[in-house]
């Protein structure tokens, strides 16, 4: 079902509203409510799972400007689209960063620069440097996309059945393995509101940078590996050739069977 592309910009603003919301308000209350890193891990996951399978059908469900960067250097969005895209979630990375200030006390976000994506002052100390957490975001990242590719634009990926859930569970996954060094971002939109708001942009080109980095990588890894072919046998049987017998040829794809990030074009 096509959308209008007010609609999808609406989408993608609530979704990174939310997530946004969430995943520092998460990271702010962290300590205090005894959740440490693995609670902001599942309630950062969650939120974006929960986003995506309500509103994914809508926009695509991107709600991360790497995301987006990734789709659009496979072919996936058009780059008017996707230059909307990437305002509206950091708009909306604003407004829940925002609206966290405005409920909670200074006293309780100000020691958390209001859940801001940080590099760790304790593991620079031995050595984890700038650049190395460059690195980190790009590897999570990768692997973040590498979900989302194959679970949301793949057509034969798990698509609408639990691509919510996977890539929720990747997100876990990579807060697990870097929140303590880094705050995990992997994606610009969750990193800029916090930091406008807080007015703390330490090292703040490392969470633009890395998941930039790392969506590329993955999204032309995965169209090169996976979908080039793919490409070429849905072209095929378009056309009503071997596989494809011609008494279907004309038929249109069914719903369900296409990716969400095959984002759907505006309405004539």
């Amino acid at each position: 079902m096509q959308r209008k592309l007010g609609e999808q910009l609406a989408a993608e603003f609530i979704g990174v509203f939310v997530f946004v919301f969430i995943g520092a308000g998460a990271a702010i209350l962290s300590t205090a409510s005894g959740a440490g890193m693995l609670g902001v891990a599942i309630s950062t996951g969650l939120a974006m799972g929960v986003a995506i399978s309500a509103l994914g059908h809508i926009s695509g469900g991107h709600f991360n400007p790497a995301v987006t960067v990734g789709a659009w250097v496979t072919g996936k969005i058009e780059s008017g689209r996707a230059g909307l895209y990437i305002l509206v979630q950091l708009l909306a990375s604003a407004a829940a960063a925002t609206l966290l200030r405005i409920t909670l006390p200074k006293k309780i976000w100000e020691p958390s620069s209001l859940g801001a994506t940080l590099l760790n002052p304790a593991a620079k100390s031995v050595g984890f440097t700038a650049s190395r957490g460059l690195l980190l975001e790009a590897a999570m990242t990768f692997f973040l996309v590498i979900v989302v590719f194959g679970t949301a634009i793949d057509d034969r990926g798990t698509f609408k059945a639990i691509a919510g859930l996977g890539i929720g569970l990747a997100i876990t996954a990579d807060i697990l393995v870097g929140g303590i060094l880094t705050g995990a971002s992997m994606n610009p939109a969750r990193s800029f509101g916090p930091a406008l708001l807080s007015w703390n942009w330490s090292n703040f080109w490392i969470y633009i940078l890395g998941p930039l980095a790392g969506a590329v990588i993955a999204a032309e890894a995965y169209w090169f590996f996976f979908l080039r072919t793919r490409e070429d046998e849905l072209a095929v049987e378009a056309e009503g050739g071997e596989g494809s017998p011609a008494e279907f040829a004309d038929q249109e794809e069914p719903e369900d069977q296409a990716g969400w990030l095959d984002a759907p074009h505006e309405e004539e």
